[in-house]
């Protein structure tokens, strides 16, 4: 890995120290003995090692170099069974920036990602990938910043123009495809959402997610163009394994993650559209957890880019008016339950993250750590039904000294 020299001091912008990611940072100025060592710190091991790398075909690596776009493939495994084969599933993360200014016309905006994405997705596919999940909104620039409402007009139903766009490629790659797209609700009152539609192996619509929860944090004004999801917390039984969606915000609240794992995932897979400056020393925590406390993989996409829209917006914290949200910062990996994690993917560049991973794993570490079995959910359910209510209080046990009158 080579580092950019775009700006005076080396640097290129939004870079980690004029590198694509702290990974390759590290690999570049540590020996290679303290390299090994921080590494292993840093991902974890599965099965007792660091984690392997594939080699993907040659029409594969020709793409990426054609267009520029990161490309890194990893492989999980886990302990060989007596009873059970492997259950080797094959994922694809795509993370990308937009194609055009967002003061381009809509059509042009929208059909310039559509080409964009094509060598990405037919990269994923001659690479035998079984599941393909793309970034959150991934269809327009990610402009509910703004709060202007022009923006509804990239919103489209479930089976509209970019589920068709990858159905075609579904069924070319015998690939499962999950696509977040802004949903307008036709059949009723054209209500919007956001949401991820499953798209199945052989180009059928298995069914959607609605996102759970809405941000209302910085720039983040997402709830001027939808509300909370009303789906629950679907698992979608695929060719390929048991998964489940989790979009963007959702990952802060651990219930959320946990009902996805209740419900059987396992892969949950969170689309999202996060900035440098909010959450991302959060990033690779939150995620990496949730595979753990739940004994599942947790597949983390972010896009890539600054954004600059045309009109100015504030938020109403005090900053002077600005025309972007900050920088996607990309970093996309995936993590799993025995606390291993492959690295990121760029935190600047377009990338697709190939990973196979044996499904066998999440039982194995039910199996170990016996989190479903020690978990009380009965004593959690008891404070939750109690917390809904009105006349909540507290179960705060005060001492007594503290309200003695002093003499």
């Amino acid at each position: 890995m080579e580092k950019h020299q775009n700006g005076e001091d080396g640097k290129q912008p939004d870079s980690v120290c004029g590198y694509d990611s702290l990974h390759h940072l590290l690999k570049d100025n540590l020996k290679p003995h303290h390299f090994q060592e921080v590494n292993r710190l840093l991902t974890g091991l599965n099965c007792g090692k660091l984690l392997e790398t594939i080699a993907l075909p040659e029409a594969a690596t020709a793409l990426s170099v054609e267009h520029g776009f990161d490309l890194q493939a990893f492989s999980f495994q886990a302990d060989k069974e007596v009873l059970r084969e492997p259950r080797i599933a094959r994922v694809g993360l795509i993370q990308n920036s937009i194609a055009l200014p967002t003061t381009a016309h809509f059509v042009d905006q929208k059909k310039a990602i559509f080409e964009k994405l094509k060598p990405i997705i037919d990269a994923a596919g001659s690479s035998g990938v079984n599941i393909l999940c793309l970034q959150e909104a991934w269809m327009m620039p990610f402009a509910f910043c703004t709060r202007e409402k022009k923006w509804c007009e990239f919103a489209e139903p479930v089976d509209g123009e970019s589920t068709k766009f990858l159905q075609s490629f579904a069924v070319k790659y015998n690939m499962v495809i999950i696509s977040s797209i802004l949903e307008r609700d036709v059949n009723h009152g054209e209500v919007i959402w956001n949401t991820a539609v499953v798209i199945g192996n052989h180009g059928n619509i298995i069914g959607k997610h609605r996102k759970n929860h809405i941000p209302r944090v910085g720039d983040f004004n997402e709830s001027t163009y939808y509300m909370e999801g009303n789906t629950g917390h679907p698992v979608f039984e695929t060719a390929f394994g048991k998964i489940a969606i989790n979009i963007c915000y959702g990952r802060h609240h651990p219930l959320n993650w946990l009902t996805f794992g209740l419900n059987g995932a396992e892969i949950v897979f969170n689309p999202s559209a996060t900035v440098g400056e909010l959450s991302e020393p959060m990033w690779p925590i939150e995620a990496r957890n949730a595979a753990i406390a739940n004994s599942y993989f947790v597949a983390s996409i972010n896009r890539v880019g600054t954004e600059t829209f045309p009109n100015a917006f504030t938020s109403g914290d005090g900053k002077p008016a600005h025309a972007d949200f900050g920088h996607f910062y990309g970093s996309s990996f995936i993590s799993a339950p025995d606390a291993s994690c492959t690295p990121s993917l760029s935190r600047n560049r377009d990338g697709l993250l190939v990973t196979d991973m044996d499904l066998n794993l999440c039982r194995q570490y039910k199996d170990k750590w016996g989190f479903r079995m020690t978990a009380r959910y009965e004593l959690y359910a008891k404070t939750l039904a109690r917390y809904v209510k009105p006349g909540f209080e507290p179960q705060i046990i005060p001492d007594p000294s503290l309200h003695k009158s002093s003499s």
